[in-house]
């Protein structure tokens, strides 16, 4: 029962703040909205075809970055196999079903058909997902570095533009103490694992980069590939703004506005967070053009459908193994508290 509240309180605050977002889009002074835009103006669907595609890559890149991050710890794990896992693991990472997210769904699978490797299968979804999230904000700070946002006279711009700085240092100092051997085997990281609540996560992470710490031309490997990931989202969702009616900030633009607005996609909301951002971003970034309120958002929802395209590969797995699929979100769900993946909602 409580696990049925909590999904209903996400769901709630997810359409609540879509619809405020689509309120405060509507509101104004009786000219015509981004919404009635997008229904009586021309689309241009070469370039909504093209964000499809760059979308698509963007996905198969990342189950090719756990493929071989998997491979990497000594499994004998298929392509294919890889690809299968993947887009069920991103279709109930878009549509959760229960408490089983996409993260634990791959993690538990693939421990399904290799039993023995239970440790290495949790590692390879935990450190897929922290080098995933890390580099959104690499990215980011390369690319306001690039774009020069970071000297722009808007006080929010600024702000997050610092913000985005900080995180990106943090991450690295963190993830050059996890590297060290001393810091992951001390007396520290054993208090740590004590914590409460949070305990059991930073013990899990920590026994995952143990794994990998020896293998530091994976990890490099593994962070090059994330960068094509993230650098075909945002060319994905700039295709996106140009195939519909008005204004489009430009592609460099889109470099630093798709990996800080996925990065508040991590939030666990089915919807939401990545809209909220990536409108606060579409409205409050300068440029030459004035981008009109809502357009962020419509961008983020046409984003949301050409995901929902895309997992349908998902729903074909899915349909053609459900009786696997049933197996293993039963074990998931009985095991679910000693599985220290709580990530299952991230999308990067």
């Amino acid at each position: 029962m409580k696990k049925f509240l909590i999904t209903l309180l996400k769901i709630g605050l997810s359409v609540a703040l879509i619809a405020y977002l689509v309120w405060d889009a509507t509101r104004g002074n009786g000219q015509s909205n981004v919404f009635e835009n997008l229904r009586d103006q021309p689309k241009h669907w070469g370039s909504l075809a093209a964000a499809w595609l760059a979308c698509a890559a963007a996905v198969c890149l990342t189950l090719i970055r756990w493929w071989y991050l998997v491979r990497a710890l000594g499994l004998p794990f298929r392509i294919q196999d890889g690809f299968r896992i993947g887009f069920l693991g991103y279709l109930f990472n878009l549509a959760p079903m229960g408490i089983v997210g996409g993260d634990l769904l791959k993690a538990v699978m693939l421990a399904h058909e290799h039993p023995q490797h239970r440790a290495k299968a949790v590692a390879s979804v935990a450190v897929d997902r922290l080098i995933g999230l890390y580099m959104l904000f690499v990215v980011a700070s390369v690319a306001i570095l690039i774009t020069g946002l970071c000297e722009v006279p808007v006080g929010e711009i600024r702000l997050i533009c610092k913000a985005t700085f900080l995180l990106t240092a943090v991450g690295a100092l963190a993830i050059m103490m996890l590297l060290t051997p001393g810091f992951t085997e001390g007396r520290l990281t054993g208090a740590l694992g004590r914590l409460p609540r949070i305990g059991p996560a930073i013990e899990s992470l920590i026994e995952a980069v143990r794994l990998y710490r020896r293998q530091p031309h994976v990890l490099l490997a593994a962070a090059a590939m994330s960068v094509g990931v993230h650098s075909l989202f945002a060319t994905g969702i700039y295709l996106i703004a140009r195939g519909l009616p008005g204004d489009v900030l430009s592609l460099g633009t889109h470099f630093v506005v798709s990996p800080l607005s996925a990065a508040g996609g991590v939030l666990p909301l089915p919807m939401g967070p990545f809209e909220f951002v990536l409108e606060f971003l579409y409205v409050h970034m300068p440029g030459q053009v004035t981008i009109a309120k809502g357009q962020g958002l419509v961008v983020a929802l046409v984003y949301r459908l050409i995901c929902v395209l895309i997992a349908m590969v998902g729903v074909c797995y899915y349909l053609g193994s459900r009786r696997e699929v049933a197996e293993v979100m039963h074990e998931a769900e009985v095991e679910s508290g000693e599985w220290r993946v709580e990530s299952g909602e991230w999308r990067v």
